[in-house]
């Protein structure tokens, strides 16, 4: 699926050829993106997100051929993590960044979290096994740097990960860096509906703004799951679940007394697994310095400008990410945005001191897939 409009025209690509359908009503589940990790040398090969290597692992069965330094925050570096010691995968080090502070701060949402106690003993069970396994976890990690040399042929890549903890400098050789630092909304196909979004303080990301059952601003149009906020895959469910009662409610093959007595238990199973989201978006709050990165740091990587070239645009007068794409094509590459337009846009707002909220985000435009022009010029 390559464009929905706010009329619910779909237009997709099925076996090469470019087709499309109009829709009653549409409920769209684009799920997530892993938020961008900028630290310097995270464009280096040899470095990739965690994610992309979770894929390889289900899909494909690929693990890395040297043991990989996993680093950074949030679940799914841990789930990584063990998946790899089931796999066999020797894991030369975890280096988390969650803080003190961080742990602090969560447990004043600890309460509620503990009605969500298989979710917490889950996690635990991950730590458990891979200390268990004898990987070394470095705790409260500060000054992430991947390090590098150059191969037989001449080709600068990974070699290790450079940190420090409590003020004490570390350096862990490897020449397979996994990174991640959480996840966000995909918000691609709703920003193209030019769809109302707001800044989510919680998760420091973008969100589509819905009513009750899912709906955007865009009569007909629903986002169910990660994509209109990050609650993982029980929450998509219920979440889809109430986007379609009232979807078929407006199509009247329901009536709304039927459709709100059916919502109710997936109200409430929604409410028990959004328990725990509170204490996971404290706990796992990404630091400052790794959304926010210093000015040598590439930030897009499709067009390799720096975080100080934004900085500079900013200073020439550039107010926001789509007047950044005039001063330096930032956003415009193959990636459309994806890998650096929350940090752009959060860089942006640093500079001139305003919320992100107020900066806004690149404005996306179809087609949110690539299509070749013979595919688009074959449109049934």
């Amino acid at each position: 699926m390559w464009q929905v409009t706010r009329e619910r025209s779909v237009h997709y690509l099925k076996d090469g050829k470019v087709s499309s359908f109009d829709a009653q009503r549409v409920i769209l589940a684009t799920g997530a993106l892993e938020r961008p990790f900028p630290i310097p040398g995270w464009t280096l090969p040899g470095v990739l997100t965690a994610g992309a290597a979770q894929i390889l692992l289900k899909s494909a069965g690929e693990v890395p051929a040297e043991p990989p330094v996993l680093a950074g925050c949030g679940p799914l570096l841990y789930l990584l993590g063990w998946q790899y010691v089931r796999a066999g995968v020797p894991i030369r080090a975890l280096v988390d960044t969650t803080r003190h502070e961080d742990r602090w701060r969560a447990k004043k949402h600890l309460l509620s979290a503990l009605r969500a106690w298989p979710f917490l003993g889950k996690g635990l069970q991950l730590i458990r096994t891979l200390r268990d396994a004898g990987v070394p976890i470095f705790e409260a990690a500060d000054d992430l740097r991947v390090e590098s040399k150059h191969d037989a042929d001449g080709v600068e890549r990974a070699a290790a990960l450079s940190f420090t903890t409590q003020g004490r400098a570390h350096k862990v050789e490897a020449s397979v860096i996994l990174l991640h630092q959480g996840v966000v909304p995909n918000t691609q196909f709703t920003l193209s509906l030019r769809a109302q979004h707001h800044w989510d303080t919680a998760q420091l990301c973008f969100a589509p703004t819905t009513d009750a059952w899912g709906e955007l601003d865009v009569p007909g149009i629903f986002i169910a799951g990660d994509g209109g906020g990050i609650g993982g895959a029980l929450a998509a469910a219920e979440q889809g679940a109430l986007s379609a009662l009232q979807a078929v409610c407006q199509l009247g093959a329901i009536d709304a007394a039927t459709r709100d007595s059916e919502a109710v238990p997936h109200r409430r199973a929604l409410a028990n697994v959004r328990r725990i989201r509170p204490f996971l978006d404290s706990l796992y709050r990404p630091r400052d310095a790794n959304r926010i990165p210093r000015d040598d740091v590439i930030v897009c990587r499709c067009e390799e400008v720096t975080a100080g070239d934004v900085r500079g645009f900013v200073e020439l007068g550039c107010v926001g990410p789509n007047q950044a794409k005039s001063f330096g094509r930032c956003g415009m590459g193959p990636c459309q945005g994806r890998m650096c337009g929350l940090t752009v846009t959060e860089i942006i707002a640093d500079a001139r001191k305003v919320p992100p909220g107020e900066i806004g985000y690149y404005r996306i435009r179809p087609p949110i897939k690539p299509l070749t022009l013979g595919e688009l010029a074959g449109e049934e």
